[in-house]
């Protein structure tokens, strides 16, 4: 696995997020959780031909934590741009009113979601039920919803925000929105619902 390239360049999403946080996050952290994937996947492959699985279960937290960890920012970069904000169209925003109520109960729910979370806020979309939720996620896989899919994804890791906001997460989070690329979760969406 290798680290995805961001669809804008680093400075593209100021002010909300800065050039600098935008570079540690993306070229450290996020190529953190891929170095750990893959070096995850090595021991996994070298415990199977050794036939020595003494260590396995330190093995699969670390492949779970990475893998997560990697899945969720490549939906984030994506999920971003400088040309975005306002508010979803077509079957995803009929989709969030007939879930939620409205569009602006879901934002509202979000907020919540990405405040109370020790990681990230995640809208996915549960086959099962045919249903969009609203979901905290803790580090990158505690609290997941087996069998739902992400849409959206909004980091909020300390990493993400205090350089530039301090300990002013909810600031963080409120101008979210104006660089969601509602065309990329529609996209997304559309992708998911389609195999169901």
């Amino acid at each position: 696995m290798k680290l995805v390239e961001l669809p804008y360049e680093y400075d593209a999403l100021e002010p909300w997020l800065s050039e600098q946080v935008l570079k540690w996050h993306h070229d450290t952290h996020h190529q953190g959780y891929v170095n750990g994937w893959n070096a995850a996947e090595e021991k996994l492959e070298g415990q199977r031909t050794e036939g020595d699985f003494s260590d396995t279960g330190s093995i699969l937290r670390s492949f779970t934590h990475n893998y997560c960890g990697t899945v969720l920012h490549n939906r984030f970069w994506n999920n971003l741009s400088p040309n975005g904000g306002g508010k979803p169209e077509g079957q995803l925003l009929e989709k969030i009113e007939e879930d939620f109520g409205s569009f602006e109960a879901w934002k509202e729910e979000f907020k919540a979601a990405a405040s109370a979370a020790g990681g990230w806020a995640l809208l996915v979309y549960m086959p099962m039920t045919d249903e969009l939720h609203n979901v905290v996620v803790d580090k990158h896989d505690q609290n997941a919803v087996w069998g739902a899919h992400p849409v959206l994804a909004l980091d909020v890791w300390e990493h993400s925000y205090y350089h530039d906001y301090g300990p002013d997460r909810g600031k963080f989070i409120d101008n979210f929105f104006d660089y969601v690329d509602w065309e990329d979760v529609e996209q997304k969406f559309d992708e998911i619902t389609s195999k169901f």
